[in-house]
């Protein structure tokens, strides 16, 4: 009898200490939400210049399935970009950031891209910080709403969502496209 009142006794004793543990650690938890700073909802309009074309893209595909060549959707194929992010649509217009992640065809029926990027700004206020989006971007739509799922800096805890408007396509693939980012972060 003295041989398991010992371990049932340690496992009692063990199981006190978890909870108490459990309930310090979660009082302290309610105790850092109270003090969590205000947010701040804050708006970006930039410009996406996509380019898989000419002699120094800055998308090149790095992936595809066997069969990606023959899909009309290019399913399949993915492709690893580090775009300049501009104040304008034209190219030339002040550099605010770049665009780096990647992104892939994963329509089969409809072209559509799965987009995994960070908006990594390098101008003004928010140089330094960066937005995340992670979503599905049906690019042939005119207008699409993705979701941002994080930030860095400035955009620490950053949630929203980006509504991006195509401005140009041309033949070869490359796009020019106008993002609107609404963001929620903390101040």
């Amino acid at each position: 009898m003295a041989n398991t009142a010992l371990p049932l006794m340690m496992l009692m004793i063990t199981s006190l200490l978890m909870a108490l543990t459990e309930a310090e650690w979660a009082e302290s938890v309610e105790e850092k939400q109270e003090a969590t700073p205000l947010e701040t909802v804050t708006n970006l309009q930039f410009y996406f210049h996509d380019t898989v074309s000419g002699k120094n893209p800055s998308a090149v595909r790095v992936a595809q399935a066997a069969n990606t060549d023959k899909s009309p959707t290019l399913f399949g194929a993915l492709l690893m970009a580090d775009d300049p992010l501009t104040e304008t649509p034209d190219p030339n217009s002040k550099l605010v950031g770049r665009a780096q992640g990647l992104y892939g065809s994963s329509g089969q029926q409809e072209f559509g891209l799965i987009m995994a990027m960070s908006f990594a700004f390098t101008d003004g206020t928010f140089n330094g910080s960066s937005i995340n989006i992670f979503g599905k971007n049906p690019a042939l739509h005119p207008v699409r709403e993705l979701p941002v799922v994080g930030g860095t800096g400035v955009f620490r805890l950053a949630r929203g969502y980006a509504i991006a408007k195509t401005y140009r396509l041309d033949s070869t693939g490359d796009a020019i496209v106008g993002y609107n980012v609404t963001v929620n972060h903390q101040s």
